[in-house]
């Protein structure tokens, strides 16, 4: 069954825009959890923008699902964090400090090197470890040499096209580094844009995917359609998936 994971960063910049503690983040999860995902993701920046480093250790006490921390590397403050918590997963985005998102994965081939030093580390601590990729099968190859367990697609200019009509177009690139994916025995995740329009013809196309990780969209459509019915359209979305398979 694929896995959704729910980010819960612009829950974090709602209750950040105020000050206080609305909306409880504690809470959120625990009822996230209730409504039927698989995982909780936040992605720690320096500047605490959203998810703030002592948010991170307040739900790895209440969790009770799988927990992901994505973020970069580089930043030795996040590094010590994940040590720490030791999450189930952690996914490694090469964003800059002043990136408003993520928006593009790994050279995997540039950085070898650095990725590997980097993901015995925390391999070495017992954390299963995804790092963001292209949809390029030179970089999934070259990330399963970096000794990576699994990629995380990186989906932007999937939901682009497809939501242009170019369902083929869109999907093929991620269809070939899946299967490099694969035949490299890593597996598989993916995220970015994948919102209630185009996650069921992702998930159906793409061989092995293990799990998707979204927040921005599913907490838009969570102002109309309310937060639990939200996660239970998400989850639905994919059960088809597994119905069709």
């Amino acid at each position: 069954m694929i896995k959704l994971s729910v980010n819960i960063n612009k829950l974090a910049t709602l209750r950040n825009a105020r000050g206080g503690n609305n909306p409880d983040l504690i809470k959120v999860v625990k009822d996230i959890e209730r409504f039927g995902a698989d995982g909780i993701t936040v992605h720690p920046r320096p500047d605490e923008r959203h998810i703030r480093y002592t948010d991170v250790s307040a739900i790895k006490k209440v969790i009770k699902t799988e927990f992901n921390i994505e973020g970069n590397p580089a930043e030795e403050k996040f590094v010590a964090l994940v040590l720490e918590q030791k999450p189930d997963q952690v996914t490694l985005v090469p964003d800059a400090t002043e990136q408003i998102t993520s928006n593009h994965g790994w050279d995997t081939i540039t950085h070898k090197a650095y990725l590997t030093e980097i993901i015995q580390k925390f391999k070495t601590a017992g954390i299963r470890v995804s790092i963001f990729v292209d949809p390029i099968p030179e970089m999934v190859e070259a990330a399963q040499a970096c000794g990576t367990d699994r990629i995380e697609l990186y989906t932007e200019s999937y939901a682009v096209r497809y939501a242009s009509g170019e369902r083929q177009s869109a999907i093929a690139d991620y269809q070939a580094a899946a299967e490099k994916a694969i035949s490299c025995h890593l597996g598989i995740n993916a995220g970015h844009d994948l919102d209630l329009k185009n996650l069921s013809f992702f998930a159906a196309n793409i061989r092995g995917l293990q799990e998707v990780s979204i927040g921005h969209a599913l907490i838009c459509d969570a102002i109309y359609l309310g937060l639990e019915n939200t996660v239970q359209l998400y989850k639905r979305q994919l059960q088809l998936t597994n119905e069709l398979a």
